[in-house]
């Protein structure tokens, strides 16, 4: 049996959502956004929707999430040169860093202002 969650996070714009993930490796795999508003985005294992919000400040929105991966450092590595800061939204990659439970983890967050947190266990 298997189980797993699938964040629903919202993005002020559909189109600008599709591109920052796309460029990520993240694919539509539902409807074009404008059928219903909403888009479902996959990676491999990793499982990303969203709702249309154009209202959603990415400033102070506190939406977020958590995706455990293989090599957090090798991911990281590889979305560093695709992500580019944009200061009046937020959006942005953090460096991964060992924590003291186990874990390397690192963080990036889209132009609506959702946080991904992205992490590997340390062998």
């Amino acid at each position: 049996m298997t189980e797993r969650t699938v964040p629903i996070l919202p993005s002020r714009d559909l189109a600008e959502t599709l591109e920052f993930w796309g460029r990520l490796g993240f694919e539509s795999v539902g409807e074009p956004p404008e059928t219903y508003g909403y888009c479902i985005l996959r990676r491999g294992d990793l499982h990303l929707h969203f709702y249309a919000d154009p209202g959603v400040d990415p400033l102070t929105t506190a939406f977020s999430c958590y995706a455990y991966v293989d090599d957090a450092q090798a991911l990281h590595d590889e979305w560093a040169r695709l992500v580019d800061p944009d200061p009046p939204t937020g959006s942005r990659i953090m460096p991964p860093v060992d924590t003291d439970y186990g874990i390397r983890e690192f963080a990036v967050v889209d132009r609506s202002g959702n946080l991904l947190r992205v992490g590997s266990f340390v062998s």
